[in-house]
């Protein structure tokens, strides 16, 4: 005896009226249940722009329709249509579509006089809001599956030949482990098992009807609807697959072209790929802006805020540097810090470089607070020699249970992947968030960076974690900073790999920003110039680029205090040339000393005098 459904409403957009529909047990040609859209129920006199090219199936279905007289102008409903007797449509999203004119998930949509939506009464595990899922076709003796059959016949499938036919529709992720175990006993490693019982537990009980699913083919990525439940088929090869029934859309969308967060998740290698944080990208394709604002409109009434699909594929942009953030920083030319947005936003790190002084941490916290839009976007780390992957990204840590006060080794982020993730939370992927490095030339970076250095180069790609087993990928709006003191360790030792993935920016005290830094800031504030003399004479007689002296260390109040400019001489810029020439036999106060500075100054400005005083009028 076929199951008694009750009668499901469906409110029109904008505040229209409420349709009324019926569900059957008997199923479609597209495996999903059939849908009756009862006589008497209204329908809209338009549809949205992009329903022609989402959904043409029912776009189709609606035309013929009004054609036929079957949806047709009436008087019970002012303003709109009516359909004039019952019309069976092969599923519940397909009867929801030709009377609002727009994409919709019919089983969430229609629902009964109490609320409840039409999902709940299907034979099924998984309950919430609708999925997007990644099902990748084999490749079965030279044939696309996806081409050969999905497409055309309507289906996605997951091959499973040696687990047993008897499984139930609501099996739990224990049972399927169980059954895994026994059944592929001999024939797949422990990895291979655990990742299979992941995929049959996602395509048997978390996959529904009305959840999105992909396809990839040939570069192209194919979207549809899953329209049924889980069947068990048998092929004549004796191969035996799971299927189920798919709504497919009518054209695919070429891979290169996605949005690079989209291209990351397809990257995973496995066979059923959970999508659902990229849903709203998946939403967007083929569609614009504009469209989507409409299809919102209809689907709430009013739109108070941009969809989600629009939000999510917007643009990462960084700010234009201003006159304001220059004078800020004392930087010669606008140009240069629009050089360095130029090399962000291309290259997506960046380390800065230079002798010790030279602000290199100063500036890039500040360029990163600017170009992501305040303090709280911006991370700052500091690598040193005993730095290690687990400190970076991820690792077991002993931590203590909060509840029993037990010490246990537990899997624990680091700051990257902390940082990562609340880039990619919802709402914050189209702001550039700032992960600074001081430092980073002081720890192993090849043991630090591990598999991530591949990321770095390929944003659009995924790799496979050493400890939590996770693929993880960078999220595109999250930008890295390093700072490198020469001195400390010369840029030399950089490998080259990491030259390859980051953009070097050279800050010396031989060439601007860096060389007039220090007079420009006295100027702007007022102070008598000779820290800036005493600075050029200083360097002037240092022969080792990596070791000349930036001028930070008379950027200080402490060294405009009674004593100060002498204290910060002595105990600071001498030492750091002390160890510089260690073994020389130099005598540092003689060379580099405060008298013998001026003296030089001095010398050089009595010269100056003579020269002008010579001249001939």
């Amino acid at each position: 005896m076929a199951q008694e459904y009750p009668e499901f409403q469906l409110r029109l957009p904008h505040g229209g009226p409420v349709a009324r529909g019926r569900l059957l047990s008997e199923k479609g040609t597209n495996g999903s249940q059939k849908m009756v859209v009862l006589e008497g129920s209204p329908a809209r006199t338009d549809v949205v722009p992009s329903f022609p090219s989402r959904m043409p199936s029912s776009y189709r279905l609606r035309e013929q329709l009004i054609a036929e007289g079957a949806i047709r102008e009436t008087a019970t409903w002012p303003g709109w249509l009516e359909v004039i007797r019952d019309v069976v449509c092969n599923s519940p999203s397909a009867a929801a579509e030709i009377l609002t004119g727009r994409s919709c998930n019919g089983w969430l949509e229609w629902k009964t006089a109490e609320g409840r939506p039409l999902a709940d009464f299907l034979e099924q595990v998984w309950a919430g809001p609708s999925r997007t899922w990644l099902i990748r076709g084999a490749q079965l003796a030279g044939a696309d599956l996806v081409r050969r059959t999905w497409l055309p016949e309507g289906l996605a499938t997951l091959t499973t030949t040696q687990l047993r036919p008897d499984v139930p529709l609501a099996v739990s992720k224990e049972q399927l482990r169980r059954f895994v175990d026994e059944d592929y006993e001999s024939t797949a490693t422990y990895n291979e098992k655990e990742l299979l019982v992941e995929e049959l537990h996602a395509f048997y009980s978390r996959m529904r009807p009305g959840d999105t699913v992909c396809a990839v083919s040939d570069g192209r990525l194919y979207v549809g609807e899953v329209t049924g439940t889980v069947e068990r088929t048998l092929g004549e090869d004796g191969t035996s697959s799971l299927r189920r029934p798919v709504e497919w859309g009518s054209e695919g969308f070429l891979i290169e072209k996605l949005p690079e967060e989209l291209r990351q998740k397809l990257s995973v290698k496995q066979d059923v790929i959970d999508l659902t944080a990229v849903k709203a990208l998946v939403e967007g394709l083929g569609v614009t802006d504009e469209e989507l604002v409409e299809e919102a409109r209809d689907a709430a009434g009013s739109v108070t805020a941009e969809p989600a699909a629009v939000i999510a594929r917007r643009n990462v942009e960084l700010p234009k540097p201003t006159e304001e953030l220059r004078n800020r920083l004392s930087v010669d030319r606008i140009e240069w810090l629009e050089e360095i947005r130029s090399l962000v936003m291309d290259e997506k790190q960046l380390i800065f470089y230079g002798p010790p002084g030279t602000g290199k941490t100063f500036l890039a916290q500040e360029i990163a607070e600017f170009l992501g839009g305040g303090p709280e976007r911006v991370k700052l780390i500091q690598f040193h020699p005993s730095y290690a992957y687990e400190d970076f990204f991820e690792g077991f840590r002993p931590r203590e249970d909060p509840r029993t006060r037990e010490v246990a080794f537990r899997l624990t982020a680091g700051p990257l992947r902390e940082f990562a993730d609340l880039a990619r939370r919802e709402g914050n992927r189209h702001i550039p968030h700032f992960l600074i490095i001081d430092e980073i030339n002081r720890a192993n970076l090849a043991k630090v960076f591990g598999e991530l250095y591949f990321l770095l180069e390929y944003r659009d790609r995924t790799v496979r974690l050493t400890y939590s087993g996770e693929d993880f990928s960078l999220p595109r709006n999250l930008f890295i900073i390093g700072t490198m003191n020469t001195a400390d360790r010369s840029i030399a030792l950089v490998d080259a790999a990491m030259r390859r993935r980051f953009a070097f920016v050279e800050l010396s005290p031989r060439t601007e920003p860096t060389s007039g830094l220090l007079r420009r800031w006295l100027d702007k504030t007022g102070k008598y110039p000779e820290p800036a003399d005493l600075l050029d004479a200083l360097n002037s007689r240092i022969e080792d680029p990596d070791f000349l002296i930036g001028p930070s260390y008379l950027m200080k109040p402490s060294a405009f205090r009674e004593g100060g400019l002498e204290r910060t001489w002595r105990t600071k810029i001498l030492p750091l040339l002390e160890e510089h020439h260690y073994g020389d036999a130099v005598d540092i106060e003689r060379r580099y000393g405060l008298k013998t500075l001026r003296q030089s100054i001095a010398d050089r400005a009595g010269q100056d005098d003579a020269g002008e005083g010579s001249g001939t009028p």
